[in-house]
């Protein structure tokens, strides 16, 4: 019996069978060109839509561009669209295989057939090719001219496309002109709207060297104008709607009146339902009332309702866009909103981003009269399975507690909160307690009774740990076993990765210590040992701090590390007025869903005068310093990434040493003697010797610090190799392959900055210390430099980044080299050179 026979399936569009497939379509295609058969395009279809098909799944079709030309001679006007599809994708990046389309599309912007004309119209103008802009002009003015308005609605954005690709052109073809005058005149609304939006455009760019373009500009902007798109409102689309509404919101109205009857205008378009041309009509009317304090309350008491209809409405995504903008308004005006806070409740099939905006907006219209029941609504969501958005809820309770509404309720309910005994609930909570101490020191008692029966060791997250011990510290006389529990944390000081905790640490430690010395003596010592060898800079120069002022005068330690303190007013807002009012003059664009200005986000110069990227092949490397001259070469600005300051994005290791020239002792958590080797030559670093009274000496013994050791012999000068040279190329592939083995802060002299008017002075100064630049870049306040040296013996070398703050006199160096062993001793050589530029 013979096997079954198999059936057999075409492969997929998107899945070629094998090389020979496109070959095939070519064939297919030259054999179809000049048929006029019954079918054929309905097979050319066929043929058509598997060259759309590999085209977009990225597989190179272009060898069929010749065929698909010849089989472009029809009038179906799916086969057209089909066609010029695939022209404008190969043609924009082959000028060769533009040329071939240029006959066939300037054919079609002659067919009868309006809608060919326009598609060939669009085509030729999307293709790109700065070389073909002659032939466009004709078409282009012809379609200006056409009778039918697709077609001019085509060639109005057409003119637009010819002005970024040649602007003398399009200039010279009065095409300018051509677009005003159909502006004004044309029947057609889509026509005025694309004329409108290509003048803006050009007019925009051209002011600022022509001034003719500046008036006509303006013009746009006069009385007439304006009118006359009011009047035809009701006939653009909701897009041009938005244009124009865009365009009004700029006018500026000669009175009161003028402005009531532009407003009365545009009542109906708050009713619209389209959210971008209700808020496009909200801005034209918050902008033109900004002067009339009574109107601009009105306004917003006006467009409350619709914004507050499209929220509850539509996709989240839209939601949120109107959330965003709702939220703005709140912020200028809660009082207008308090009432309606029920809005703002979060809904359980929501996303995460609405609920953290509709929190947002809770905390914002919370008063007296309603912090009860957002608070009760807030506890709510505390207990919810997204731990976000718990964490969220308890930030948002702890934010109205802050304002000073129903603080008595809202304190009870956050300690309820820590008996929840929920990890991130806990830890969320003591961040706030911390705060809400901090403002109101008379809750003290009643929060240390609850924070003191919390165990340190459930508590892992950094922000609630230094939270917890703040609260050890600042309340150590009011909570019994205080010094008991940071003596436990300091034992445990190297497994804490956090230098935010361990700086918590130290102060508290020490504010225990001035309070119950007896108790917290032990714990002051290992915590200072500990923190001198600490790796992390800051952590280090805290704890040597505390330990001098220990040796000076413990009274004075005390004024200074646990003086007085008044409760806290105001906390720091995130965003000061400035920014919120300049997010309110973009109102309807990005920047209010981003809540940051255009310029954040969009122009350059947000980024300052540096933005380096980490590729170092994207500066301007110099040639090599010959006969004492310094060949640095100045650095343009790179605008694909920002400065990120001492540490690369991608590495975040600690300082080498700590930076610094002190010796510190090496710690060892469990010898208290040992690891405090060498305090004495820290404290006695530069400082005179009236500033140790004799009996400051005993606070060693006292933290049982131990005394100095003798001091170990100075390791050997390194020495540089003075005729040191390095190929561009080599610098700039052993900068990307080597790792950073220091990062760190310095100074620099401000005599040295003002040195740095010259922008060779540096360099040459460096050169004479056998360190050479080899490039540099950037204007006040920041400059950076790429400097190089080569150990004397060897070839061991050293590739320096040097940032300098020329208004904070601070320097970041990121040093780079094949011989680790050396780079803390490259690194002090370096910063003494550059210590001494500057100098007399």
């Amino acid at each position: 019996m013979a096997p079954p026979a198999q059936s057999h399936r075409s492969p997929s569009p998107s899945q070629p069978s094998g090389k020979g497939e496109v070959s095939d379509l070519k064939t297919q295609l030259r054999q179809l060109a000049g048929s006029r058969a019954p079918g054929t395009d309905d097979t050319k279809r066929e043929l058509f839509k598997k060259v759309i098909s590999y085209m977009t799944i990225g597989i190179d079709v272009s060898s069929v561009f010749s065929e698909m030309v010849m089989c472009s001679a029809t009038s179906d006007i799916v086969l057209k669209k089909m066609c010029y599809l695939y022209v404008g994708n190969y043609a924009k990046h082959n000028p060769d295989l533009a040329l071939l389309t240029i006959n066939f599309l300037q054919r079609d912007c002659k067919d009868e057939d309006p809608m060919i004309r326009g598609l060939a119209l669009r085509s030729s103008c999307s293709l790109g090719v700065a070389n073909l802009v002659e032939y466009l002009v004709g078409p282009l003015g012809n379609g200006l001219k056409d009778g039918n308005s697709y077609v001019r609605m085509v060639a109005a954005v057409g003119v637009l496309k010819l002005y970024h690709l040649s602007a003398s052109t399009c200039l010279d073809a009065d095409f300018p002109p051509l677009l005003k005058q159909l502006m004004l005149k044309d029947k057609d609304a889509q026509v005025v709207a694309n004329c409108l939006t290509s003048l803006q455009e050009i007019w925009s760019l051209e002011a600022s060297t022509s001034e003719e373009a500046a008036r006509e500009r303006e013009m746009l902007l006069s009385k007439p104008v304006v009118y006359y798109f009011l009047n035809r409102m009701k006939e653009f689309s909701e897009w041009a709607q938005c244009i124009v509404l865009e365009l009004v919101s700029k006018y500026v109205p000669v009175d009161s009146e003028e402005i009531f009857d532009i407003m009365n205008l545009l009542e109906d378009r708050l009713l619209h339902a389209n959210g971008a041309v209700v808020l496009a009509t909200i801005k034209v009317f918050l902008h033109m009332t900004l002067s009339m304090t009574d109107v601009h309350q009105q306004v917003y008491e006006r467009i409350k309702a619709p914004l507050l209809t499209l929220v509850s409405s539509g996709s989240p995504e839209q939601s949120y866009a109107v959330l965003s903008h709702l939220h703005l308004l709140v912020m200028r005006a809660p009082y207008i909103f308090s009432s309606d806070y029920k809005h703002f409740y979060c809904q359980y099939n929501e996303p995460f981003y609405v609920k953290k905006l509709k929190l947002d907006m809770l905390t914002a219209v919370a008063n007296e009269s309603n912090t009860y029941e957002i608070v009760t609504e807030l506890c709510e969501y505390v207990a919810n399975v997204d731990i976000p958005m718990a964490r969220e809820s308890i930030r948002a309770v702890g934010k109205i507690a802050l304002q000073q509404y129903d603080v008595n309720a809202i304190v009870d309910r956050l300690l309820q909160f820590l008996e929840m005994e929920k990890e991130h609930v806990t830890a969320e909570t003591l961040v706030l307690v911390k705060d809400l101490l901090r403002k109101y020191p008379q809750w003290s008692h009643d929060c240390i009774a609850v924070v003191g029966n919390i165990s340190s060791k459930n508590v892992q997250e950094p922000k609630a740990k230094a939270a917890l011990i703040w609260m050890l510290g600042e309340y150590a006389q009011d909570m019994q076993d205080s010094p008991y529990i940071l003596e436990g944390l300091v034992e445990n000081w190297d497994e804490e990765n956090s230098a935010e905790v361990r700086l918590h640490l130290l102060t508290a430690v020490m504010k225990c210590f001035l309070r119950r010395a007896p108790e917290t003596q032990k714990a002051l010592g290992d915590a200072l040992a500990a923190g001198v060898a600490d790796f992390n800079q800051d952590v280090h120069d805290r704890a040597l701090l505390y330990y001098r002022l220990l040796k000076y005068d413990v009274s004075v330690a005390e004024r200074i590390v646990n003086p007085p303190k008044q409760a806290v007013s105001v906390f720091a807002d995130t965003q000061s007025s400035e920014m919120k009012d300049r997010i309110f003059d973009e109102f309807n664009s990005l920047s209010v869903v981003y809540q940051k200005p255009s310029y954040m986000f969009t122009d350059k110069e947000h980024r300052g005068p540096f933005a380096f990227s980490e590729e170092l092949g994207t500066l301007s490397i110099g040639t090599e310093p010959s006969d004492g001259a310094v060949a640095a070469q100045r650095v343009e600005a790179n605008d694909k990434d920002l400065l990120l300051g001492t540490s690369e994005k991608e590495e975040s290791h600690g300082y080498g040493n700590n930076g610094s020239a002190y010796s510190a002792p090496s710690y060892d958590a469990s010898t208290t003697a040992g690891a405090s080797q060498g305090h004495f030559d820290l404290v006695s670093i530069d400082q005179p010797s009236t500033l140790h009274p004799p009996s400051g000496f005993a606070i060693d013994d006292l933290l049982g610090l131990g005394m100095p050791a003798a001091p170990s012999s100075a390791p050997p000068a390194l020495l540089l190799n003075a005729k040191a040279a390095i190929d561009p190329s080599a610098f700039q592939q052993k900068w990307r392959q080597l790792p950073v083995s220091l990062s760190q802060e310095t100074s620099i002299d401000p005599q040295g900055v003002a040195g740095m008017t010259n922008p060779q002075a540096l360099p040459q100064h460096m050169q004479g210390h056998s360190i050479n630049c080899i490039a540099s870049g950037g204007q006040a306040p920041n400059f950076k430099f790429f400097f190089f040296a080569q150990k004397a013996e060897g070839s061991f070398a050293y590739l320096v980044e040097c940032v300098i703050n020329s208004s904070s006199c601070k320097v970041q160096l990121k040093i780079k080299t094949d011989d680790q062993a050396t780079s803390q001793a490259f690194s002090e050589l370096f910063q003494s050179a550059l210590s001494k530029f500057g100098s007399a």
